[in-house]
């Protein structure tokens, strides 16, 4: 069964263009146009939300805790807003992740990807493989071509953030967020020498496969 997506955005054509994205993508979509409506049409057949935070009457940082107490599913917070300090209030009140307008589309489905992961199907589980990629979430370990890697872990949260999005791009924003947690010296060139870093030891391992190619301009992904 698909998932089902509550969508809070009051502006018409973003709430429209959102649920035509995620329906093309296999979710099923509610779409609510106030922060009231949003909160009178969450049940428990909605998976994840996403929050737009300029909202009116009632702000979208209004009502994450009266969704929360609701049904306790994540909620990704879209905003316009671009400070970080905003951004770490925003998770104290109980947003679950935070995606800047405008996005990629591709980077807005990964995010929606990860966070519905980290649900209670993702509890059980602990290990990713990709090719002759296995990697141990729960105890930091991975091999490839059964060679232990040696990875920092910067390295480790990297390879594992590909790894759990297969299919998709991770976006340099994602990937900042995500395996540098808002740190201050994520910048491009910090990415590209971790990216660097991690294909050396993979080629190290099995120098005839590839991994990880750039997708120019946007970010990283697995090599199909």
């Amino acid at each position: 069964m698909s998932k089902a997506i509550l969508i809070i955005e009051d502006d018409v054509e973003i709430n429209d263009m959102l649920r035509i994205l995620l329906c093309q993508n296999g979710y099923q979509t509610i779409s609510a146009y106030s922060g009231t409506e949003g909160v009178l049409v969450h049940g428990k057949e909605i998976s994840l939300i996403l929050l737009d935070l300029m909202l009116p009457g009632r702000s979208g940082e209004e009502i994450i805790r009266e969704l929360k107490q609701k049904h306790n599913v994540p909620v990704i917070v879209m905003s316009a807003i671009h400070d970080v300090n905003k951004k770490v209030d925003l998770f104290s009140l109980g947003a679950d992740d935070y995606v800047t307008k405008p996005f990629h589309h591709e980077e807005l489905l990964a995010r929606i990807a990860a966070r519905l992961r980290t649900g209670a199907d993702m509890k059980s589980e602990e290990i990713y493989t990709y090719k002759d990629i296995v990697l141990n979430r729960s105890s930091f370990l991975a091999q490839c071509g059964g060679t232990e890697l040696e990875l920092s872990r910067h390295e480790f949260a990297l390879l594992q953030m590909l790894m759990e999005n297969p299919n998709r791009t991770c976006t340099k924003s994602m990937i900042y967020d995500t395996v540098w947690d808002y740190e201050n010296s994520a910048d491009d060139n910090t990415l590209n020498v971790h990216i660097s870093k991690l294909r050396k030891k993979l080629k190290e391992c099995n120098p005839s496969e590839e991994y990880i190619e750039t997708v120019w301009g946007i970010g990283y992904r697995l090599k199909k």
